[in-house]
């Protein structure tokens, strides 16, 4: 099928991420983490705000008694969406000269989940690790170099990641009951060349009501369809070349809305004007609320 493709907020940002429906409100959340800030805009009243930040922001969740729980290079913060205040909930469990917090996700028993990615690049030392009820702690450590594509099943039995630089999306069985995932299994292996119809690396994703796993392919101008076996369904073209995240939202939830980065050379901006803005498209089959972070 066709998709319609248009811009949703009017400013680029240099690494948009993390676009986060709070559906309560009915409002988009992101973040530019490059641009050192957090951003929402309400469709019904085209309210926009913007809310600093000293740490690169990058996950966002709905904090359970109001607000949103952010993770940041410092570590995780609440920010107060009312009067704009910041209180640290946990410091960075890692070195924040090499690493950052980046890709992240709630399950539905209100754990933020959220990886690392290990700038260096020169070996595979990202980490995953979980906030839960305030308290951090590791869930596995090595094994990939940028962690993205959290995403957890309509009935909560399956997780979803991405190791980008790996071009691999990968399976777990998923215990919510514990928070632990077992047994993984690649869920699908990207080509890594450039030329191929799917190029590009898999970023940020999300799984709409029927499973199925959409994920943005950064530098590969897509959104990437995959169905719960991992085949590969379908895409949807964008006018920009590096999006980063989706998420689905809108009042009944079947608008996806799409970030995407800017900081890219100024060739390819000339070519792709709308780079660095949120997108939105239609789609036939909606997602599901966003569950929040029970701190």
């Amino acid at each position: 099928m066709s998709y319609h493709v248009e811009a949703f907020n009017a400013g680029a940002m240099l690494v948009g991420e993390s676009p986060l429906w709070h559906h309560a409100e009915q409002t988009l959340y992101w973040v530019d983490i490059e641009g050192f800030a957090i951003h929402s805009l309400k469709p019904a009243t085209e309210e926009h705000r913007k809310w600093p930040m000293a740490s690169e922001p990058s996950a966002l969740a709905i904090a359970g008694g109001g607000g949103l729980a952010v993770s940041t290079r410092a570590g995780f913060m609440h920010l107060n969406t009312g009067d704009g205040s910041l209180t640290a909930i946990a410091p960075a469990p890692y070195d924040t000269a090499t690493t950052r917090f980046n890709d992240g996700k709630v399950d539905a028993a209100g754990r933020f989940w959220v990886g690392t990615i290990y700038e260096p690049r020169d070996k595979q030392a990202a980490e995953m690790f979980v906030l839960e009820r305030g308290v951090v702690r590791t869930a596995w450590s090595g094994g990939m170099t940028n962690s993205n594509g959290l995403a957890f099943s309509p009935d909560g039995r399956a997780m979803y990641h991405a190791d980008t630089a790996a071009h691999r999306v990968t399976r777990y069985d998923y215990d919510l009951a514990s928070g632990t995932p077992s047994n993984p299994q690649v869920l699908h292996q990207f080509s890594a060349d450039k030329a191929s119809n799917y190029g590009g690396r898999p970023d940020g994703a999300a799984v709409d009501s029927e499973g199925n796993y959409w994920v943005a392919m950064f530098e590969g101008g897509r959104i990437a369809k995959l169905s719960p076996s991992g085949q590969l369904l379908g895409e949807i073209a964008l006018p920009v070349r590096c999006p980063t995240m989706v998420a689905f939202g809108g009042a009944d939830l079947k608008t996806l809305y799409i970030t995407s980065a800017s900081k890219r050379p100024a060739e390819e901006l000339a070519q792709h004007p709308l780079s660095g803005h949120v997108l939105q498209v239609r789609m036939q089959v909606p997602g599901m609320p966003a569950p929040a972070y029970i701190g």
